[in-house]
Parts: C-alpha cells; structure tokens; sequence
C-alpha cells in the first residue's frame, strides 16, 4: 500500500511567555489568521483557534508524517519572528516553551471545536493555570504543578 490513509486529530495548548497578556485582540485579530496560514503551508488543517491574552488552543487535523513536535515548532517559531520582524507595534512577543498536546478522537471533534470556540467565557470562570492542570489530568497525563509552570 503505498498511502497512509489516516485521520490525526490533536489539541494543543501553549501560553506566552510568563503567560504574560500579550494577545491583544488587534493582534488576535491578526495573529490566527497567520497561525492558519501556518497550518495550511504545514499541509494541515487548522478545525479551531481560539484564546485568552495569555495562551491559544488550536486544533488541528495533521498529516501522518508530521510529528506534533514539529507542528508546534513550526506554529510558535514562524508566528514568533512574524510577530516580531513584521509587528514592532506590539513590543517584543516571545511563547513559553513547552505545550500542552491532546489527541481527540473523530467522535470528540464537536465537543472540542465548541470547548476551543468558547474560551472567552470559559475563562471568566477559570484561570489559565487551573484549565491546564485539569487538561493534564483530563488526559492522564501525570504533573507536578510546580514543573508546568516554571
């Protein structure tokens, strides 16, 4: 069979540096459409975006012979020096490092597109540090809180 035949569905999750408030929404308004962009040069699918002025949850359908590793890298580094080089109006942007990643099964799209639409609101209620450990243990992914947040 000379084809992968695949259908590869993740959630990921990754903050500013210091998970400091630097999505303003004129750069919001600017910055995931270029992170979409990304995506489609990736040959992927960008399903939802979504955040807060400190982080952004994406999910995406990717192709079998990409790894998330290297979606991620592609998705931060590119907006970053985008950001920086071709935005001098929003001051110095930098990611934190790491991310948080979650694969979603096909009959979990709905449920998760609408979690990723509804950020805004969710986080009237929960902070960021909060949805992320719930997201950690959610997905039974073991933490020590104070490794995640360094």
């Amino acid at each position: 069979m000379p084809s992968a035949w695949t259908q590869n569905f993740y959630h990921t999750v990754f903050s500013t540096k210091q998970r400091a408030g630097l999505i303003t929404p004129e750069l919001e308004a600017r910055l995931y459409p270029f992170i979409g962009g990304i995506v489609r040069d990736l040959r992927c699918a960008l399903l939802a975006i979504n955040g807060t002025p400190d982080h952004v949850h994406l999910l995406v359908r990717y192709r079998p012979d990409l790894s998330h590793s290297e979606l991620l890298q592609q998705v931060k580094g590119r907006s970053l020096k985008w950001i920086n080089e071709a935005l001098p109006q929003f001051g110095h942007f930098a990611w934190q490092e790491g991310y948080g990643g979650f694969t979603v099964s096909k009959s979990a799209l709905p449920r998760v597109q609408e979690y990723i639409t509804a950020q805004k609101q969710h986080h009237r209620r929960q902070d960021f540090k909060a949805e992320f450990l719930e997201l950690l243990r959610r997905h039974g992914i073991e933490s020590d809180e104070n490794d995640v947040f360094r």
